[in-house]
């Protein structure tokens, strides 16, 4: 008896202020949007760090014949630099951070230009005398690489030292900028949010307060009181969480799975299984963001 007389208050409140429900709904579905597209970037820059730094290198440029480098003053690297610069590689000291080291000659180097650039305006402009042999350096964990950047930027018969992580650095730098602006905004909206699920369950609230005066008067609870307008607001949270949710599904099944991956062969982007995992997250903040909201007015406005 007591559940079915609850949910026909609540129906019965739902019904009565279904403008500020869809409201509540809207700003819940816009704010939880945001909050799972940061999440989503996150579980995405986490997975192309997994990706790229596990198949970056560092490159060790040998002296060409003709450089300016200041360690390049005898200039085109010669066998006895290379064995030191070799040697130091594969020495004790740098093998926790060494993984595999590969030498590439003039010949591959040329080859790898001409691959590269192939069908644009540069292909075929270097000769391959004046390719630069390298050292390419795979270590154990990529974001180390400034050890080898200060082992060898000053060593005589080394050019220039190239990590291709700083490039890396860059982008996922830009990928999480982008994550605090999504959950700025997210915070923003979750604030106009609770404020609005306050504001309806306050309107609710006095809308009924002949029925709360009755229920008072008879001896009822609390929360007995209390429950339908709590009830109210979590509902309409909760169905803008799960909208919000299904967007983002179909926005990384039709975008990201579909359309994106299809660009980006290379390497795998989030999933509806991604989705799946942020889907729970979305409605408990909205379900706690609402139950909150509602307890906090409640007390105010219903309080025995």
């Amino acid at each position: 008896m007591r559940a079915g007389f609850i949910l026909s208050e609540v129906w019965s409140g739902l019904r009565k202020n279904v403008s500020m429900v869809l409201s509540v709904v809207l700003v819940t579905f816009v704010s939880l949007l945001f909050v799972g597209a940061a999440i989503l970037l996150q579980m995405q820059v986490g997975q192309m760090k997994d990706y790229w730094y596990d198949r970056v290198q560092v490159s060790i440029f040998l002296c060409p014949p003709d450089s300016e480098a200041t360690t390049c003053v005898e200039g085109e690297a010669t066998d006895t630099q290379k064995k030191n610069i070799e040697d130091q590689l594969n020495s004790s000291e740098l093998a926790p951070y060494v993984d595999e080291v590969y030498f590439e000659d003039k010949a591959e180097a040329f080859d790898h230009f001409q691959d590269q650039f192939k069908g644009t305006s540069l292909e075929g402009t270097v000769p391959e005398d004046e390719m630069n042999e390298s050292f390419r350096v795979k270590l154990k964990d990529a974001e180390k690489y400034e050890i080898i950047k200060e082992s060898f930027s000053s060593t005589q018969g080394v050019e220039e030292v190239v990590d291709q992580n700083q490039l890396l650095d860059r982008l996922f730098g830009v990928l999480n900028i982008a994550t605090v602006i999504a959950v700025a905004i997210a915070g923003i909206m979750l604030l106009c949010a609770m404020l609005l699920i306050a504001t309806t369950i306050r309107l609710s609230a006095f809308s009924r307060r002949r029925e709360t005066g009755i229920m008072r008067l008879v001896g009822a609870s609390n929360t007995f009181i209390q429950l339908p307008f709590l009830l109210e607001g979590v509902i309409a949270s909760a169905i803008g969480a799960t909208l919000s949710a299904g967007t983002l599904g179909l926005l990384v099944h039709f975008g990201v799975s579909g359309w994106l991956q299809g660009q980006a062969t290379g390497f795998s982007l989030i999933s509806g299984v991604n989705v799946l995992i942020v889907t729970p997250i979305l409605i408990a903040i909205g379900v706690i963001m609402a139950g909150a909201s509602s307890l906090i007015t409640l007390n105010k406005y219903t309080k025995v």
